[in-house]
């Protein structure tokens, strides 16, 4: 009997234990891999459909981006325009640019040489060969649409180093942007960076020369001299500021010659190979060619430049052959909005022709459209006498022989 007891006893704890082992560690278990197999399967949903999310979702292109650069050429004043420009009690150059000002203001951003300083009345205005002209034409040629302006030419020191501080001053003043000339060293060293609607583009300027005018020794900075080290030290600090065009404008060549000579083609190709885009001429007072090249570079690559040799006269007193003829030139840019790369697009110019109405007492200066004047002519409205239509259609002749076709894709 006590053993039966006993066998008992022990069948019912064996059925204990094997209950609660059930319960407590087995379907426990199964549990949590069922968990596990869900949210693994959960995982697995949730990767396809992300992937064909990936696949059907598009990324919006980045738009390209396109402005219009208009460059005009040297900007003189003798004494012949300052004194039409004066009403007896102040200056106004702005009647000069009134038939072309459209075309300046609707660019996108405006270049020109400045061939003269601004050192004010106290100084004296004064003609050639040391031009100081009345200030004025600086807020005049704001309103004209004129954004950068190159100050480093021959005359730059015709009112010596107070001159130039003066005249930085003075487009300070006005709004208008300026490389070529410094107050200080610091300024040399400081690039010109123009940021166009999302175009970065640096302007730079060198000249050959002051017409011996001595810089101070102190002072050398306050001119951009061209010599080929100090070049390549500028073109430097311009790469250090990631532009994505560099545009330099070169007082250069021999004056009323309308070819370039074998120097400036030699400094237009060393400014091509160390990163420079666009050149812009100046100097010689009458037009000279331009062309659109593709240039190989060190590692093989290959890039499209533009250099025009001479840009002439924009405004002046002169009267010499050619020049009085001119053009406003119109560079298109354009900017791969995927590639971020910024290439040399259309070239195109404005003939235009420095007219000077001898039958008026006052404000006998102005920049003439010239083809828009001739079609005027021709339409039967006879503004100009028979002799400046004839004087009009030579010199767009003149102009088409140097700078040839209208449009350069």
């Amino acid at each position: 009997m006590k053993k039966i007891i006993i066998c008992f006893i022990t069948i019912i704890l064996l059925a204990i234990i094997c209950f609660f082992t059930y319960k407590f560690i087995i379907i426990p278990k199964q549990n949590t891999q069922e968990t596990q197999n869900q949210s693994t399967n959960i995982g697995e949903n949730v990767t396809s459909k992300t992937n064909e999310e990936n696949i059907i979702v598009e990324m919006p292109k980045k738009e390209d981006t396109n402005i219009t650069m208009s460059v005009i050429g040297d900007i003189m004043c003798h004494n012949s325009q300052y004194i039409d420009a004066f009403d007896g009690e102040t200056y106004d150059f702005s009647y000069v640019f009134e038939d072309v000002k459209d075309y300046i203001n609707s660019a996108d951003i405006a270049i020109g040489n400045l061939e003269t300083t601004f050192a004010g009345a106290k100084k004296g205005y004064s003609n050639y060969p040391r031009f100081n002209t009345p200030e004025q034409l600086a807020k005049n040629l704001k309103d004209f649409g004129i954004d950068v302006l190159s100050t480093a030419n021959n005359h730059s020191m015709d009112t010596n180093y107070d001159g130039i501080v003066s005249t930085l001053d003075y487009l300070d003043e006005a709004g208008i942007s300026h490389t070529g000339t410094a107050r200080s060293i610091e300024e040399q060293n400081t690039i010109l960076i123009k940021d166009v609607n999302g175009i970065k583009i640096a302007f730079l300027a060198f000249t050959y020369g002051t017409n011996g005018i001595p810089i101070k020794s102190d002072k050398e900075f306050s001119v951009n001299l061209i010599s080929d080290n100090f070049i390549l030290e500028q073109l430097s600090l311009a790469k250090q500021q990631n532009p994505d065009l560099i545009c330099v404008s070169m007082h250069w060549g021999i004056e009323y010659q309308n070819k370039q000579n074998t120097e400036q083609e030699r400094l237009a190709n060393l400014l091509f190979t160390n990163g420079v885009d666009i050149i812009l001429g100046s100097h010689p007072h009458v037009l000279q060619p331009m062309e659109k090249k593709t240039i190989t570079l060190e590692d093989g690559s290959t890039k499209d430049c533009f250099v025009i040799y001479s840009l002439g006269n924009f405004m002046s007193g002169q009267t010499k052959e050619r020049t009085r003829n001119s053009i406003i030139l119109n560079i298109e840019l354009n900017k791969n909005g995927e590639t971020e790369k910024t290439t040399i697009g259309k070239i195109s110019y404005i003939p235009i022709y420095m007219y000077k109405n001898t039958s008026k007492n006052k404000q006998k200066y102005l920049v003439m459209d010239i083809e828009k004047a001739i079609n005027r002519y021709d339409s039967g409205d006879h503004f100009i006498t028979s002799s400046v239509y004839s004087t009009l259609k030579s010199e767009l002749t003149k102009i088409k022989n140097t700078m040839g076709d209208f449009i350069i894709d």
